[in-house]
């Protein structure tokens, strides 16, 4: 199925697997790219040594396009697009917009830059600084989420730009797909899908959980770190919410220390970056430091399998999916589904 995401960025399908942190590793990204989607590898939750390693083990386990997402708010945006660039990646994927000066030095090397945004206005302003594509995440997209639904959302963005538009937030299998194409993306992106995929590396113990949940068990909570975030309910959300100021701080700080160590980032960066991350909101000390150490909630479930101390964002779709196929069987099956929908839509004169 040709469109005109795959005639930008080359690949065989119109489907896209998001940057997840912890999550969107080398073994996952490669899959998804061998099965003809766009494979994008997290960075945000690397070092860019280990971005650099993660990239060429990639590119020795595919020969098919794969892209990285990056923070364009990060401190070290501009090394870590250096890396992009040395390394040959063919698509520079963003969680947030990135500055207009970071899009031309891609675009100047060659690289295709897809922003996500949850708002017309972000991909509008991304649009207008040079960006070649951009994907619009609904509200019941997993992770970071607004409260504007896709099938509001999307179709006002297809109207503001004239760049490919690829739909995120409640995409699961091939009607989503003709939903999204009749609205007129270009494909769809999706994130908690592949993470339930074999190919993915979050450990089974986690993937029973999301495969357990229901459309109930997904909610958005701001008690991680103050922003609206998409997240399966469990008992470390319910205890974040119900904790008072103090022993959120204490709790804030315990993981940030962690994510200090991990990361090799001062304090002072931690809190920088934590700062970075209010985008205008009104957060308590102990959601700043939250905001700057998430990923350590993150990697406790993802990569270390403590659900109970651990967050686990999800998209909606959580609820609905029920097996964990190939990401080769998943695409396939994506695909058939869509062109069997196709046919059978009703036939106009």
């Amino acid at each position: 199925m040709e469109t005109a995401l795959t005639r930008l960025v080359g690949v065989r399908h119109p489907l896209v697997q998001t940057g997840m942190g912890w999550v969107a590793g080398p073994r996952l990204v490669s899959a998804t790219a061998d099965a003809g989607a766009l494979g994008i590898l997290a960075s945000a939750t690397m070092t860019t040594g280990r971005l650099r390693e993660a990239v060429r083990e990639v590119r020795s386990r595919t020969d098919a396009p794969f892209g990285v997402n990056l923070r364009a708010d990060a401190g070290d945006a501009r090394e870590r697009v250096r890396i992009i660039v040395e390394e040959g990646v063919r698509v520079a994927s963003f969680a947030l917009a990135p500055s207009r000066e970071l899009i031309a030095e891609l675009k100047d090397a060659g690289v295709v830059v897809i922003p996500s945004v949850g708002a017309r206005r972000h991909a509008e302003k991304v649009a207008a600084w040079g960006a070649d594509a951009v994907i619009v995440q609904g509200g019941e997209g997993g992770g970071h989420t607004g409260d504007t639904a896709t099938t509001v959302l999307l179709p006002q963005v297809v109207d503001a730009v004239d760049i490919p538009v690829v739909a995120a937030g409640g995409f699961h299998d091939g009607r989503g797909l003709v939903a999204a194409l009749a609205y007129g993306a270009a494909g769809i992106a999706m994130g908690t899908r592949f993470l339930l995929t074999s190919d993915s590396t979050v450990p089974d113990a986690v993937k029973a959980r999301y495969l357990a949940a229901s459309v109930r068990d997904v909610t958005v909570t701001t008690a991680v770190d103050g922003l609206p975030h998409r997240m399966l309910r469990t008992d470390l959300v319910e205890a974040l919410e119900r904790s008072g100021r103090v022993r959120a701080l204490l709790h804030a700080l315990r993981r940030a220390a962690g994510f200090r160590k991990l990361s090799g980032l001062s304090w002072a960066a931690l809190v920088r970056d934590g700062l970075a991350m209010k985008h205008g909101k009104d957060l308590s000390w102990s959601q700043v430091l939250l905001a700057a150490n998430t990923p350590m909630l993150l990697k406790a479930a993802m990569v270390e399998g403590r659900t109970d101390l651990g967050v686990m964002a999800s998209g909606q779709v959580a609820g609905v999916i029920e097996d964990l196929p190939s990401c080769a069987e998943l695409v396939g099956r994506v695909m058939a589904q869509a062109q069997e929908v196709l046919r059978a839509l009703p036939a106009t004169e």
